[in-house]
């Protein structure tokens, strides 16, 4: 079985939205997907709404902090954010392929209600895209 970290500042949103379209995409396949943060924020509501319209729910989702898989043996670590990959503590898979994609940081907009939406689906979209392709490349 692969192991893949999906990894980010807060895991709220950026790096849920992510481990949501693994387990949609990976469906079946012999793949565990986990996702953290260098810190813990909870699951962001907007992120679980826009990933709802797309009919994939991370509202059962926890937010968890790296250190709390340091003992897994990941295949794949992917930071998707500057911030994470920039301050990730070390983790100790010697094996594990590196990949980093900074997305565009929805929870960060301030305005009104369809400015909000529109950020959450612009980052949503970013990512369905840049996984979908992951898997096909990596996964298939």
């Amino acid at each position: 079985m692969k192991n893949i970290l999906v990894l980010c500042t807060g895991n709220s949103c950026r790096s849920q939205m992510a481990h949501g379209y693994l387990n949609h995409f990976l469906d079946n396949r012999k793949v565990k997907v986990y996702s953290a943060g260098i810190e813990t924020h909870g699951i962001n509501p907007g992120a679980a709404a826009i990933m709802k319209e797309d009919g994939i729910d991370i509202t059962k989702h926890t937010s968890n902090h790296v250190d709390e898989y340091k003992d897994i043996d990941f295949d794949f670590i992917i930071t998707v954010c500057d911030h994470a990959n920039e301050n990730c503590p070390y983790i100790p898979s010697k094996n594990a392929k590196r990949l980093h994609h900074n997305f565009f940081d929805p929870s960060k907009v301030i305005g009104i209600d369809v400015e909000k939406h529109d950020a959450f689906l612009k980052a949503r979209n970013e990512i369905k895209d840049y996984f979908k392709k992951f898997v096909d490349q990596n996964l298939l």
